[in-house]
């Protein structure tokens, strides 16, 4: 079974990016034995990530990571009264009966699988690349570790949910990689107070995950925490 594979008519329609500026990128401080890629969210650009790492001294701490901060493309966004900004994929609204983007997801998908590549192309096994996201690039990641043939290092996705959720299995595990991705660690923490990705989004991609049997997935609650990160997010250990 492959019901969370891209299938040949998703891939007809998955075209690439066109970014418009370069990935902003943290080189590691020693060798470079492992890498991250974090993508923003909706409206924002890679360089806002990149200094809110460097300001908690992350790559000081983690001196083999090389820190990859893609910035999405400029679309037209639909909830926006169709205002072109930076964006992974068209948002529709704010509910979860909301109309998805799947080619925009698949496409968002699609050119994150392709940044894990070019890391194993410099000699980075899959399993030491780690992927995050915030809001819409926390959905980006998280839909692209459940169709990627790659082993990754894990999943760190802030205030975000899993989109195309119903193309994923309930009960029965039917991931590309197989039954070795259930020990895939995840961590998935929301502010409860969150107005735009609602706190409903992120419970409903815990039980998703959890349907799924995933072993190492963590979902954690923030008190007074709205659509941000926190001092307390961003320094967590896991």
């Amino acid at each position: 079974m492959n019901f969370g594979s891209i299938t040949q008519a998703e891939k007809n329609i998955v075209k690439s990016i066109k970014i418009n500026k370069p990935s902003a990128i943290i080189p590691a401080n020693d060798k470079h034995t492992a890498s991250l890629i974090f993508l923003h969210g909706l409206g924002d650009v890679g360089e806002s990530w990149l200094e809110v790492f460097d300001m908690y001294n992350i790559p000081k701490y983690a001196r083999h990571v090389k820190f990859i901060f893609p910035t999405a493309p400029i679309r037209k966004i639909t909830l926006n009264y169709g205002m072109s900004m930076t964006g992974w994929f068209d948002a529709h609204g704010l509910d979860r009966s909301s109309k998805e983007d799947q080619k925009g997801i698949l496409e968002a998908s699609k050119y994150l699988n392709d940044l894990i590549e070019d890391e194993i192309k410099n000699g980075i096994p899959s399993e030491r690349i780690m992927v995050g996201g915030f809001s819409q690039g926390g959905a980006a990641a998280l839909h692209a570790v459940l169709t990627t043939s790659h082993m990754l290092a894990g999943v760190l996705a802030l205030s975000t949910w899993l989109p195309l959720s119903s193309t994923f299995p309930k009960v029965e595990l039917a991931l590309v990689a197989g039954d070795k991705k259930l020990n895939l660690p995840i961590l998935q923490c929301h502010g409860k107070q969150d107005p735009v990705v609602q706190m409903e989004w992120g419970r409903l991609s815990e039980k998703a995950f959890k349907a799924m049997g995933f072993k190492k997935y963590v979902f954690k609650e923030y008190d007074g925490m709205v659509h941000s990160s926190s001092d307390e997010v961003i320094t967590i250990e896991y």
